[in-house]
């Protein structure tokens, strides 16, 4: 369930999920939890503590503690909770742990001070054991909010304070008196005194006054005479300054006025003049940076237009040598096929006997020809011996007519050739033909 706190409440949590204590003001109880609601408003507590001074003394020192828990440290917070909270605030238990710090720290303080310093000091004894107390209450997180120390009383049959207090009465009551006393006396012979003063010096100053009254009668007709004469040349000469004063006044006002009106027509020439001129400098420069712009793009579009064509240009170069390698690759596979598709007809046509196609390309391709030709090179200058031979009579070819009887006829006619060629070669240049070719015997004929 969801509990809250009122504004001087606060929840303490515990249960599963919570690894000490929780607080707070407000919260889900959820199941395996437990709660507990506590006050943390302060609370007045009144003694009245029996002490001991170093004199043994006994006085008794009433007091109110205004204690609650101390809310804005969280470790004391926690401290009250664990310890005080789950006991009524008000319980003899509380009060008794509150009464039990304060009457200790009291005694112990008051056996260490005399009768007349726990009197004479009163604001330092209570700074004392407010200071004491409060050391002991934040071991329970606890706070005095305000400490109220009375009139220190006597113990019913020690009037240590009641004797002091009337002899302090009767000293004041005596000196009192005797102030007084010396006040009226005082009072009475200085009136008379300052009477005869005042009737001594009265008389004084009259006669004074009567004299330099005589004196100053004379002197002062000769002092007016003086003073006249005095006032009359400084009257002439105060007006004559101030007329030279006004006059130098009215020529200098002329001249500022005259010089101010120079300046300011020299100071507004020089600032449009240099107002146009800064104008001219910064059109200047705007035009002359607006030209460099230009330019600067300019020569950015033909570099891009220049590497656009560059890049066109290689494109199109290795479109067409591609196209071209294309194109000759596909030539170079159709002769290839065009020549396999010629020699399996030739093969065919001369019943798969391959020497007699080999000797048929070597003839076709003008292998001998190129052959005489190499012979003939060879022999210029010399005296060859020259043979003629045939290889048979045109009757002879003609039999067996038909075209494939003619070509083989030729064959015939070619291999009835070659032993004479080769012959007539070896004894030219000592060569010999290669062994596929054929051997050269002696019974070889023209």
């Amino acid at each position: 369930m969801y509990r809250v706190a009122s504004a001087s409440e606060y929840l303490v949590i515990t249960g599963i999920g919570i690894t000490d204590v929780k607080l707070a003001k407000k919260a889900w109880i959820l199941p395996g939890q437990s709660t507990a609601i506590f006050d943390v408003s302060p609370v007045n507590y009144t003694f009245q503590v029996q002490a001991m001074s170093a004199e043994k003394f006994p006085f008794i020192l009433p007091a109110v503690f205004t204690i609650g828990p101390r809310v804005d440290d969280e470790q004391s917070f926690i401290k009250y909770a664990k310890l005080i909270s789950p006991r009524d605030k008000l319980s003899n238990h509380v009060k008794e742990l509150v009464q039990g710090i304060i009457k200790g720290e009291t005694r112990v303080l008051a056996a260490s001070m005399t009768m007349e310093e726990v009197f004479r000091g009163t604001k330092e004894f209570k700074q004392e054991v407010f200071e004491k107390v409060q050391l002991e209450l934040s071991q329970f997180g606890l706070l005095i909010y305000n400490a109220n120390v009375k009139q220190l009383v006597d113990v019913p049959g020690h009037e240590y304070f009641s004797y002091l207090g009337q002899k302090t009465q009767m000293e004041a009551a005596n000196q009192a008196r005797v102030d007084v006393a010396e006040a009226k006396m005082k009072g009475e012979i200085g009136s008379k005194l300052r009477e005869g003063q005042t009737l001594q010096n009265a008389a004084k100053i009259d006669a004074e006054t009567k004299v330099i009254a005589t004196q100053r009668q004379g002197d002062g007709k000769k002092e007016e005479i003086k003073l006249a004469e005095v006032e009359a040349t400084k009257a002439v000469a105060i007006r004559a300054a101030e007329l030279q004063r006004e006059v130098e006044r009215m020529n200098a006002m002329t001249q500022t006025e005259k010089l101010k009106a120079d300046l300011l027509s020299k100071a507004s020439v020089e600032y449009e003049t240099k107002v146009q001129e800064a104008n001219w400098e910064i059109y200047r420069k705007q035009k002359a940076a607006e030209a460099v712009l230009y330019e600067k793009e300019n020569e950015a579009e033909a570099q891009r237009a220049t590497a656009s064509a560059t890049l066109f240009a290689r494109q199109q170069s290795a479109d067409g040598e591609l196209y071209m390698k294309e194109r000759k690759a596909q030539g170079l596979m159709a002769s290839a096929e065009a020549q396999g598709v010629y020699i399996r007809t030739l093969l065919d046509a001369l019943g798969g006997n391959y020497a007699a196609l080999r000797d048929y390309m070597m003839i076709n391709r003008g292998l001998f020809q190129e052959l005489a030709k190499i012979n003939a090179g060879a022999v210029q200058g010399l005296q060859p011996k020259i043979s003629i031979w045939t290889s048979g009579s045109g009757a002879e070819m003609a039999d067996g007519a038909g075209p494939r009887n003619m070509a083989m006829k030729e064959v015939a006619g070619v291999y009835r050739m070659l032993p004479p060629l080769f012959k007539t070669v070896n004894e030219q240049t000592g060569m010999l033909p290669p062994a596929w070719m054929g051997t050269l015997t002696d019974t070889t004929t023209n």
